[in-house]
């Protein structure tokens, strides 16, 4: 078994405490909370970082709070919170979708939000659903706070936006009245990343798709997002023909790769398929059929 590089432990008391840490320790220091990320790639040496900041103590980004007609969700939460939340339910059911999708019961009780958004894998669910549900991340640094919109946050596969001695403390979703939202995912076998994987958001007005969003992961959507499908659908009635076209538009949009879980033509036809079925879901839900 490989085992990580030498690397050096520091813990952090206070979301302050962690921002002195990092600038104190440069570039190198990476954030630490769950680890199922992280600890993977540190033994595989794909990530070589000099030292962890072990936050698990920063409990005051551990909540799940309506703010300002916003759900807003703290970066030391834990996927299980976000699951079992009648909050996040009530609003948003691409959430608990997405959720009940990611690893298995153990990861999902030790996993964060903030990490979940920070590893920026191109397979990670919650990247796509930020995507799809057009959410802001706040980041955190000794000199201020700023936001980004998370379709702006992932600057590539493993990359984000985020300084060196910068954190991620809050994911911040706008709360849609009468929204209805679906997730869904293809893997080879239970906790398994996506083959590919689908979100989206729809509010209807009139009969006609006032607003939506769709989300699209490990198929190379650019920022994890369809906006030429989104563009389409909006203003029309959502009909299985203009729920196909947008689905046909979101899959154009994608640049997947053949790797070990399939070729790249199967993995667009699974962006095409999925998107099909959680639009068609969303406004199932937006109507109150399901």
């Amino acid at each position: 078994m490989q085992t990580p590089a030498p690397v050096d432990y520091a813990r952090a008391t206070s979301v302050e405490h962690a921002l002195q840490l990092l600038e104190q320790l440069g570039p190198e220091s990476r954030l630490i909370a769950g680890g199922h990320s992280l600890l993977p790639m540190m033994r595989l040496r794909l990530a070589r970082p000099e030292c962890v900041v072990d936050i698990n103590d920063l409990t005051d980004l551990d909540y799940i709070r309506l703010e300002a007609d916003e759900l807003r969700i703290g970066a030391l939460t834990r996927h299980s919170a976000v699951l079992g939340s009648p909050v996040v339910g009530e609003h948003y059911a691409i959430l608990h979708d997405a959720e009940s999708r990611i690893a298995d019961p153990p990861v999902r009780n030790r996993g964060t939000v903030g990490g979940s958004f920070c590893q920026a894998d191109p397979a990670e669910d919650l990247s796509a659903v930020g995507s799809a549900l057009k959410a802001t991340v706040v980041l955190r640094s000794s000199q201020g706070e700023r936001t980004v919109p998370a379709r702006e946050f992932h600057a590539g596969p493993y990359e984000t936006v985020l300084g060196d001695a910068e954190m991620l403390t809050e994911v911040r979703i706008p709360i849609r009245p009468g929204a209805g939202s679906a997730y869904d995912k293809v893997k080879r076998r239970a906790g398994d990343w996506a083959i590919a994987a689908a979100g989206a958001y729809v509010v209807l007005r009139g009969g006609e798709v006032a607003d939506c969003g769709i989300g699209l992961t490990a198929v190379g959507a650019p920022h994890f997002c369809a906006p030429e499908a989104e563009a389409y659908l909006v203003g029309k009635p959502p009909t299985e023909e203009h729920v196909a076209e947008a689905a046909r538009l979101a899959a154009e949009a994608c640049n997947p790769r053949a790797d070990q879980r399939g070729p790249a033509e199967y993995k667009r036809h699974l962006a095409g398929e999925l998107t099909r079925r959680v639009l068609l879901r969303s406004v199932d839900r937006a109507q109150g059929r399901a």
